[in-house]
């Protein structure tokens, strides 16, 4: 009998997830680059994750990423936890090694770092304060990901602010927050500011915040990405700030778990940005 290789399989797991736009991503790379595999999406409710999580491997899967509300979810879940995973305190990829475990980790502040630099050429994280708006999980990603690179000081605000509170005493000393009715004042000399809350999303309240402190040497990005650009983004640009889209974490988010999966390290270009913001 001839013995057939498995196709590698992957997917995205979340609840909802018909939204997502990683498996149009992930299909993409893979009929560039002649890789004979699928990624799918699948809406998994919190009670069946960890039955859904040890089948996989059986049926072919060889990862898959994660998103809400399981990020957090499957560190309890996982074999082995990368540092960063850990620190941020969740995981949106996991690897099925063939050992049988399961391999967590988080590359979202990779993806983060990534897009500024490949989307602002001039961007410096150690040359001022970085302005982060929001205390979720992107926040923690983004304020993790700025003290690995070297930002001396980040400014945080959040609607809640016992949230942001909370985050200071994980991340330590170069954490500063500030309150919210203020926030349009601690962009004052900040040299990065980041919108990692939902403010300005289809759906969702408008981004208020005011940009009158705001210098035009600063790099402006919004993790929103829906739409493309945003209010914030807007207003930036005229002030005559650099500014990236929340469109380039994504991909390049996507790009270190892709190349663990299926063995071939793809490449963030238009024509990826194109496909997965196409109709």
């Amino acid at each position: 009998m001839i013995e057939h290789p498995r196709i590698p399989l992957a997917g995205v797991i979340g609840s909802p997830i018909a939204h997502s736009r990683s498996p149009r991503l992930h299909m993409h790379w893979l009929r560039r680059y002649g890789i004979p595999g699928h990624y799918v999406p699948m809406d998994v409710a919190q009670n069946h994750l960890r039955e859904v999580l040890s089948a996989l491997p059986k049926a072919g899967f060889v990862g898959v990423n994660v998103t809400i509300p399981h990020k957090e979810t499957v560190l309890s879940l996982a074999d082995v936890v990368t540092d960063r995973a850990a620190l941020i305190g969740a995981a949106n990829t996991l690897i099925f090694r063939k050992d049988g475990r399961i391999h967590a980790d988080n590359t979202d502040g990779y993806g983060f770092i990534a897009s500024l630099r490949q989307n602002a050429a001039d961007w410096n994280p150690t040359r001022g304060p970085a302005a982060v708006i929001g205390a979720g999980g992107a926040a923690r990603a983004v304020i993790a990901s700025l003290i690995e690179v070297g930002t001396p000081e980040i400014r945080l605000v959040n609607r809640t602010r016992a949230r942001a509170e909370a985050l200071r005493q994980e991340f330590g000393a170069k954490v500063i927050v500030h309150d919210w009715v203020q926030a349009g004042n601690m962009l004052e000399g900040a040299t990065t500011v980041v919108n990692a809350s939902s403010l300005g999303m289809e759906g969702k309240p408008e981004f208020r915040i005011p940009l009158d402190a705001l210098s035009k040497t600063a790099v402006v990005t919004d993790l929103v990405y829906t739409p493309l650009r945003t209010r914030l983004l807007e207003e930036a640009s005229e002030i005559g700030c650099m500014t990236v889209d929340g469109l380039g974490m994504l991909i390049h988010q996507a790009a270190p778990a892709f190349e663990r999966w299926f063995g071939s390290r793809p490449e963030v270009d238009q024509a990826t940005r194109d496909v997965v913001m196409g109709p």
